[in-house]
């Protein structure tokens, strides 16, 4: 058969050999009927004369029936690859489509997991990606192609030694490290741990001891070094360890789960065609793509180890074809993980590591039923991480519920801003508000575009996209979930780019993706929680990066005056005096100390603390 290496046929073309097929099968039942009669004729008439040389002549047409099947289906499997895009027909509603050219993408490119339509097209792929040059896409002959298409069966022999015999050991250079040289490293980098017997920091992603392929896909990604969040969090992940992880927006967080997803489903083949080994939950499509992407750049390479990406607001039928493909790992928005699941065209048992991002969001009330509902599905014995920029007391007591015997990993200051962003706090009035915003993007020292402007409401979010267009004159563009999913993808890859110099969305992109050149964020509507704000800020600090957040604030936000004095003052930012001296602040400051005087009263009364009590009591008489 004509098959380039790593290219794998993903669907049969119906033609006319299949056809064949059916005729071959009617042969094959005629040769079957013959041998049956001439068996009954025989034993009727020759019961007790059975010789040798009849059952030599039975089993050699049986033998030859059986050739000339074999024969005509070898015939219909090879089918030529297609070897120009030009050959390939254009995809119908719903198909898999080329990356290249957009033509229906007929096979998989076992390299880097995308769908191809020809060897033209894998070839221009492959040298897109910097894999291999053009012409290793034309290799004709492949030996392990039959190893790697029956992989379940032969996991080993796949990914080799190194990859498939991959545990992870405390590298020799961090054991011999002293409790105390550990600790002054969490200390210095902001981490704080709690649980039984864990694991101590790596510093280098060397320390891990990856096999080749993963480490060298590491740096290719540019990640050189790891950050505070990825030296605790990958170790305890990697030993197979339940974690609930708390650190800073854009501080690493995708790939310290994502190391210990791909090092799991590297351990095991795939228990079947739609039962992966990994199970990741996001509450947003554009922060699954994201992550999608990020673990493709970690299995590049590796055989046989797919991805499938789970979401609403893209076509149904190209995401059930992708899951016929042996997945490893499944990136999946709830909603759209369900409607799957009810199809049957899914099985989470087999499920090793599940991780659920931003889990404040994920166990709200809009989405807690349905992460409990995909829950139920996936059995006891598998390991749970939980990753979030902030998570309330609330959320980690429902989060507890999840994980067994976890250990809690926070960074820097917990449920606090991140630390590289400027936070500017402006007192606007709602009728100023459009003016206030004007001023900034036509300031030189604050505006450095592209910049991302929050608003509350989808409505909101285009008329103030007219406005900022036809005032400033700059390419304004709005992204609200109102918009379907290719415009919104469009959109968001056109803002990495630089395409637009300002973005005006609601809460879509308010959390997880990586806006890395994105300098300053405005909150033109204050965000409804304090977690919320942080989130929000927190795009413009990515990957260690300095920004700037301005945020407009009014007694509209009354209800969170507290808080942001709480949560934003500490950062040494300066607050407006039209909140400090808001009455509205000083009577929430009231009714938090009286809060506070109750539960100090509340104190249980003890042989060593009762005469305090007594005196405390009579002195309030007085």
């Amino acid at each position: 058969m004509f098959m380039p290496r790593a290219l794998k046929v993903k669907r049969p073309v119906q033609d006319p050999g299949h056809g064949l097929n059916k005729k071959n099968k009617t042969d094959q039942e005629d040769c079957d009927q013959r041998n049956l009669q001439a068996s009954t004729q025989k034993d009727e008439t020759l019961e007790d004369l059975k010789t040798q040389a009849d059952k030599d002549e039975q089993l050699t047409e049986a033998a030859k029936c059986e050739s000339e099947a074999q024969s005509s289906d070898d015939a219909e499997e090879e089918e030529p690859v297609k070897s120009f895009k030009k050959s390939q027909r254009w995809p119908e509603p719903g198909e898999p489509v080329c990356v290249m050219c957009g033509r229906y993408g007929e096979y998989i490119c076992d390299s880097t997991d995308n769908d191809v339509c020809s060897l033209e097209c894998k070839a221009s792929h492959l040298l897109q990606m910097g894999i291999r040059a053009g012409d290793y896409a034309f290799n004709v002959k492949d030996k392990n192609t039959d190893e790697r298409t029956s992989q379940p069966h032969h996991p080993a022999g796949n990914l080799g030694t190194s990859e498939a015999g991959y545990s992870y050991r405390e590298d020799l250079f961090i054991s011999g490290l002293t409790d105390e040289q550990v600790e002054r490293i969490r200390l210095e980098l902001g981490i704080k741990t709690e649980g039984k017997d864990v694991r101590r920091p790596i510093v280098e992603f060397e320390h891990c001891g990856f096999p080749p392929l993963l480490s060298g896909n590491l740096k290719k990604a540019g990640y050189e070094a790891p950050t505070p969040v990825q030296m605790q969090m990958v170790p305890v992940g990697l030993t197979g360890r339940d974690v609930i992880a708390s650190a800073d927006t854009g501080s690493g967080k995708t790939v310290a789960f994502l190391l210990p997803v791909v090092v799991r489903a590297l351990e095991e083949a795939t228990h079947g065609v739609c039962s992966p080994l990994g199970l990741i939950l996001t509450p947003t499509r554009e922060l699954a793509i994201q992550i999608e992407r990020q673990a493709k750049e970690l299995v590049m390479g590796i055989p046989n180890m797919r991805t499938a990406l789970l979401v609403g607001g893209m076509p149904l039928p190209p995401q059930l074809h992708r899951l016929k493909s042996s997945i490893k790992i499944v990136i999946a928005t709830p909603g759209r993980l369900i409607e799957i699941l009810k199809q049957k065209a899914l099985t989470l048992d087999k499920v090793k590591i599940l991780v659920v991002d931003e889990v404040d969001t994920m166990l709200k009330m809009g989405f807690q039923q349905q992460v409990l509902e995909v829950l139920e599905h996936v059995t006891e014995e598998h390991q749970t991480l939980l990753a979030s920029a902030t998570i309330p007391a609330g959320t980690e007591e429902l989060a507890a519920r999840l994980v067994h015997d976890p250990v809690r990993i926070a960074i820097g200051e917990k449920n606090q801003p991140c630390a590289n962003v400027r936070q500017i706090l402006l007192w606007v009035e709602e009728p100023s508000k459009k003016k206030k915003l004007f001023e900034i993007l036509n300031d030189n020292k604050l505006f450095q575009p592209p910049v991302v402007v929050f608003v509350d409401c989808k409505l909101g979010a285009d008329l103030l996209c007219e406005a900022v267009a036809k005032v400033t004159g700059l390419t304004a563009v709005a992204i609200h979930s109102d918009k379907n999913q290719r415009e919104r993808n469009r959109i968001l890859k056109g803002l990495l780019d630089g395409d637009f110099e300002v973005v005006i969305s609601t809460g879509v992109l308010g959390r997880g993706l990586d806006l890395v050149n994105v300098r300053l964020v405005v909150n033109f509507d204050m965000p409804n929680t304090m977690d919320e704000y942080v989130h929000q800020v927190g795009r413009a600090g990515r990957l260690g990066h300095r920004g700037t957040a301005i945020t407009f604030l009014n007694n509209n936000n009354k209800r969170l005056f507290l808080e942001v004095v709480n949560r934003v003052k500490p950062t040494g930012s300066i607050l407006p005096p039209q909140l400090l001296n808001s009455p509205y602040l000083f009577e929430q400051q009231k009714r938090e100390r009286q809060k506070n005087k109750m539960q100090h009263d509340d104190t249980l009364v003890t042989k060593n603390n009762l005469m305090d009590i007594i005196k405390k009591h009579d002195r309030r008489k007085k």
